[in-house]
């Protein structure tokens, strides 16, 4: 992974990743949901303590402290996790935040319930051994018995049709639609791709347009618990996101 390349990539998007979503704080009010109910059925029904090592903007960071858990947001962009720290100051929630590698977590041994690693951030690290050094962390700091929570996009269904673009998303602005949509350039290797996201911005009577590049490692279902494995998980389990109703498919793991 260039950690500098997907920092700046996230750095240049933190004003603007809301508007992925059609509606930023009802889909964080369903994460949100989803997230607790996974946490709750596997570690009882008491609050934990929660790190989100890719948390961004806070989208499933300000979700589950909403939902009462003790929760850390870290990320590799400074900027994004800034503005999640102002975002949970203005609904009144605790959200301690810092700027941190998920292969290099400045956290002591055993201090969380529960880490959360979603919405397809795993898939920034584009080697085998750097997800390997992303996982050892991510258990280094659990508890025994702690729930590791991941996310990512549908890479078996995925790499069946390799598709080159995503659908428009469209969101509401005070100045008018912004549209998001995506363009994907498959690497030789047929796992790889880099991608360019673009923004359309209402300005006035115009638009700003808004590209931004990184690059990901699409990741299947078996590959990534072979991983998780590894680490030193155990009973991994898959839930799609019709039966867990989360996004995306979801991968958990326990430390013991």
């Amino acid at each position: 992974m260039d950690d500098a390349s997907v920092a700046r990539f996230y750095d240049q998007f933190a004003a603007d990743y809301h508007l992925i979503f059609a509606d930023w704080d009802a889909s964080m009010a369903r994460q949100g949901e989803a997230l607790d109910a996974m946490v709750r059925a596997r570690l009882g029904t008491g609050t934990a303590s929660v790190l989100d090592c890719s948390c961004g903007i806070g989208t499933q960071a300000l979700a589950l402290a909403r939902r009462g858990h003790r929760v850390t947001g870290s990320d590799l962009s400074a900027v994004a996790v800034g503005r999640a720290a102002r975002e949970a100051a203005l609904r009144g929630l605790q959200l301690p935040t810092l700027a941190a590698d998920m292969r290099h977590l400045p956290f002591a041994d055993a201090v969380f319930d529960v880490v959360v690693c979603a919405d397809n951030a795993l898939p920034h690290l584009l080697t085998e051994e750097d997800v390997r050094a992303a996982l050892a962390e991510m258990r280094r700091v659990l508890r025994e018995g702690g729930l590791l929570i991941l996310s990512t996009r549908p890479y078996d269904e995925i790499l069946r049709s390799r598709p080159v673009s995503t659908p428009p998303q469209l969101a509401r602005t005070p100045g008018g639609r912004a549209v998001t949509f995506q363009l994907w350039d498959w690497h030789e290797d047929g796992e790889r791709y880099d991608l360019e996201l673009f923004q359309l911005l209402p300005d006035g009577d115009d638009w700003r347009v808004q590209v931004l590049r990184t690059t990901y490692w699409a990741l299947t279902r078996q590959r990534l618990t072979g991983f998780v494995t590894e680490a030193g998980f155990t009973a991994p389990e898959w839930a799609a996101p019709e039966a867990s109703g989360f996004f995306q498919p979801v991968l958990t793991a326990r430390k013991s």
